[in-house]
């Protein structure tokens, strides 16, 4: 299985340059991405990024807090296009489990990005809450789980073996933080990873040898030294 790589962005500009790459096979966004990216109306910013992205699979995020308003908002996103998927927090700000919004969603074909997932509990309870004939995606956030120094590897792999017979679940590497990244999520066999357009360039660099690596490190030492004229 191949792993597919997305763009995590909401930046207008690297949307339209990701969209004709092929290395990039689909792209995530959330309501903090849309903020820096600056974008002031969330629906006329969105539909504007589906101007340059009409094919590559890509999902919004709902921002409210309750699950009447989060159903609200998520048929609407739902109509923006055929390429959408609707991103659902798998829990609120109180910590309440969206499952009634998961299940009423994918039980109407929605297709859903759950995020912000962390444990295989989470990925269980949310395994059951989904419709196995809609297609389907939980996030798990590999690197906020290593910056708190969790190994996240466990939470995948177990996570990849309850979705393995349903194709229409993937589970998806997010918080990139490292091109390695890419290499572990091959590895377990893990269906998409999400990545930043820096990390996603350095992918680029794959299989350069450790003597160039050495010396290109060795130059970049004594360009800034020379730029700032340094003298002992």
């Amino acid at each position: 299985m191949k792993t597919k790589i997305f763009c995590d962005s909401a930046d207008y500009k690297t949307i339209k340059f990701f969209s004709n790459n092929s290395l990039v096979a689909g792209f995530t966004t959330n309501p903090s991405l849309m903020r820096l990216a600056g974008a002031k109306n969330y629906k006329d910013y969105s539909m504007q990024i589906l101007d340059i992205c009409k094919k590559k699979p890509i999902s919004f995020e709902v921002f409210a807090d309750n699950p009447k308003d989060m159903l609200k908002q998520a048929y609407k996103i739902n109509t923006w296009g055929k390429n959408v998927y609707v991103k659902i927090p798998v829990v609120n700000s109180k910590g309440n489990f969206m499952g009634s919004v998961i299940r009423e969603l994918s039980s109407k074909g929605i297709k859903l990005n759950i995020t912000a997932v962390y444990t295989y509990e989470q990925t269980k309870k949310i395994f059951k809450c989904l419709n196995k004939k809609t297609k389907s995606i939980i996030s798990l956030f590999a690197g906020r789980m290593a910056d708190k120094g969790k190994d996240p590897i466990p939470v995948f792999k177990k996570s990849i073996r309850l979705t393995q017979k349903y194709q229409n679940i993937e589970i998806l590497w997010a918080s990139t933080r490292e091109a390695y990244n890419f290499i572990q999520a091959k590895q377990l066999r893990c269906h998409i990873i999400t990545m930043p357009p820096k990390v996603i360039s350095q992918i680029n660099s794959f299989g350069k040898s450790y003597n160039s690596l050495t010396i290109d490190t060795v130059k970049g030492f004594l360009i800034d030294s020379r730029k700032s004229k340094f003298k002992i």
